[in-house]
C-alpha cells in the first residue's frame, strides 16, 4: 500500500492534480471502469442544485433507512472529519476501509492524475459497489454535467433549486448555471424539481431528453395545516405529516420534493407513512442552522451564497433575540461576499472576522471594507476564527446570540473549538448530543 494512514492518503490526493477543480468526466470515467465491471444493482438517486442538496440527502436517508432499506450516501464537503463524506445506513466508514479503496483507485488509475475530489467520488462509488446496498443517494459537487458523480446513471434525479454560485465555472447567469445543474438527468428517468419555477435551460434541457419531469406547484404541492403539513401528487395524498427536524420553513420545500422522488421510486423502493414520519423527524445535518443553546444561543450556519444567506435572514427574524446578534464570520474570495453582507447586515450589531488562512479565503482586510461599506457598525478583527469566536463568546451576555456562518470552513473552525474547550458548554447541551434540533 502507498501509504499507511488516511491523512498521509488525502495530503498525497492534495498535491497529485495540477488544479484543485477539474470539471470532466473522462478521466474518471476511465478509471471508474477498471474499478467496476458490472453495473451495480443498487438504486441510484443523484441530488444537484444550489442550496438544500445536503437537507434532502438527509431526508431520503433518514427515510429509506426507516423503511429498512440498506442505504449508502455520499455528501461533500466534509465538517470535522473526511470520513463523513461517505456513509453507509448511516454511519461514516473507518479510516482502513477509506486506505484500502484509496489503493484499489491507486492502482486502477495507471497514470491517470485525479484530482481530490474525483479520488473521493470513485472511493465513494467503490465502497458503495462492495456492499450489498438497495438505494445509493449521491450529491453533486460542484454543478451536475461535468461533477465526477455524473458518470453514474440516476434513477431519478433531484434538483433542489439554482442560484448564483460557483460562477467561475458554471457562468454568471441562472440560464447558464440551470444547464450545468440540468446534466444529471437521464433520458425517460423522473427528474424532481423542488422549485416551481426552474429557468427555461433547465426545462429545455428535460424537454430534449425526454426526461420525465415533476415539478412543483403542478406535479406535486404541499402546504400548513393545522396538524403538520399536507402533500399531494396526481396520485396520492399524505396528510398530517411532521414538520421535519431540520430547521427553517424552507425545508418543507425540500422535503416536498424528497416525497415526489420516493412518490417515483415507489414501485422499487416503496415506504409507509410511518418511514416518512420516522425519517422527517429523524434526519440530522450539521451546520444547517444549528442552534446551540448554552453558554448563549448560538446558532451554526454554513450558508455561503445570497440565496442561503437570505433563508439564514428569514430564520433569524422567525425568532426572538432580546439582546446583540453578534456574526462570527469569514468567507471564500470566490464567494459574493458584497452581497451575503447586504443582505444580513440589518440583522447584526457587531461583527468578528477572522482569517481562514487558506489559498482561497478572503482576509480581513478584504472583508473589513467591504463590511464598512454596507454599513456595519461594530468590527473587530482577529488573526483567526478561533479568536474570534472566542471574544465573541466572552463578549455575549446572557440575552444575546452568536452566528456563526460564511462558509464550511468557518463551522468546522468553531465546531472544532468547541472540542477543545468543552467546559465552555453545559455537557448535556454539547452539539453532538443536540444535533437532533440541526437544520
Amino acid at each position: 500500500m502507498r501509504f499507511d494512514t488516511l491523512q498521509q492518503w488525502l495530503a498525497w490526493q492534495e498535491q497529485l492534480h495540477p488544479s484543485e477543480i477539474d470539471l470532466g468526466l473522462e478521466r474518471v470515467a476511465n478509471v471508474y471502469c477498471q474499478l467496476c465491471t458490472s453495473k451495480p444493482p443498487h438504486c441510484i438517486i443523484t441530488v444537484g442544485g444550489t442550496n438544500g442538496k445536503g437537507s434532502s440527502v438527509a431526508m431520503l436517508d433518514a427515510i429509506l433507512r426507516a423503511a429498512g432499506y440498506r442505504v449508502g450516501c455520499y455528501t461533500s464537503p466534509h465538517l470535522l472529519k473526511y470520513n463523513e463524506r461517505i456513509k453507509l445506513d448511516g454511519l461514516a466508514v473507518d479510516d482502513q476501509t477509506l486506505c484500502n479503496t484509496f489503493e484499489r483507485i491507486d492502482q486502477a488509475r495507471g497514470e491517470t492524475s485525479l484530482s481530490y475530489f474525483e479520488f473521493g467520488t470513485l472511493a465513494a462509488l467503490d465502497i458503495f459497489n462492495q456492499a450489498s446496498l438497495d438505494v445509493v443517494i449521491l450529491e453533486v459537487g460542484l454543478g451536475g454535467r461535468l461533477d465526477a458523480v455524473n458518470i453514474i446513471d440516476a434513477d431519478v434525479a433531484l434538483i433542489t433549486n439554482i442560484g448564483l454560485d460557483h460562477q467561475a465555472w458554471l457562468g454568471d447567469n441562472l440560464e447558464s448555471i440551470g444547464f450545468e445543474k440540468a446534466g444529471i438527468m437521464r433520458a425517460g428517468r423522473p427528474v424532481v424539481f423542488a422549485s416551481a419555477n426552474p429557468p427555461d435551460s433547465v426545462v429545455a434541457h428535460a424537454d430534449n431528453i425526454g426526461a420525465v419531469q415533476y415539478t412543483l406547484e403542478q406535479a406535486y404541492q404541499y402546504k400548513m395545516s393545522h396538524s403538520g403539513w399536507r402533500w399531494q401528487s396526481a396520485n396520492r395524498t399524505r396528510e398530517t405529516l411532521p414538520i421535519p427536524s431540520l430547521r427553517g420553513d424552507f425545508q418543507l420545500k425540500n422535503a416536498a420534493g424528497v416525497l415526489m422522488v420516493l412518490e417515483s421510486l415507489g414501485a422499487q423502493l416503496p415506504v409507509t407513512q410511518a418511514d416518512i414520519r420516522s425519517g422527517l423527524l429523524g434526519a440530522q445535518v450539521l451546520g444547517r442552522f444549528q442552534i446551540i443553546s448554552t453558554p448563549v444561543r448560538q446558532i451554526l450556519d454554513v450558508g455561503h451564497n445570497p440565496h442561503a444567506v437570505e433563508q439564514l435572514k428569514i430564520n433569524l427574524q422567525a425568532i426572538e433575540c432580546r439582546g446583540r446578534t453578534r456574526a462570527v464570520f469569514a468567507m471564500m474570495g470566490d464567494k459574493a461576499i458584497t452581497e451575503v453582507i447586504q443582505i444580513i447586515q440589518p440583522l447584526i450589531h457587531d461583527w468578528y472576522i477572522g482569517d481562514l488562512h487558506l489559498p482561497r479565503a478572503a482576509t480581513t482586510a478584504q472583508l473589513i471594507p467591504l463590511l464598512k461599506a454596507q454599513g456595519a457598525g461594530s468590527i473587530h478583527q482577529f488573526a483567526t476564527v478561533e479568536d474570534a469566536y472566542q471574544q465573541a463568546l466572552s463578549d455575549a451576555g446572557p440575552v444575546d446570540q452568536i452566528v456563526v456562518f460564511g462558509s464550511f470552513f468557518v463551522i468546522a473552525a468553531v465546531m472544532n473549538e468547541m472540542e477543545r474547550h468543552p467546559q465552555q458548554q453545559d455537557k448535556e447541551q454539547q452539539w453532538k448530543i443536540i444535533a437532533s434540533n440541526n437544520a
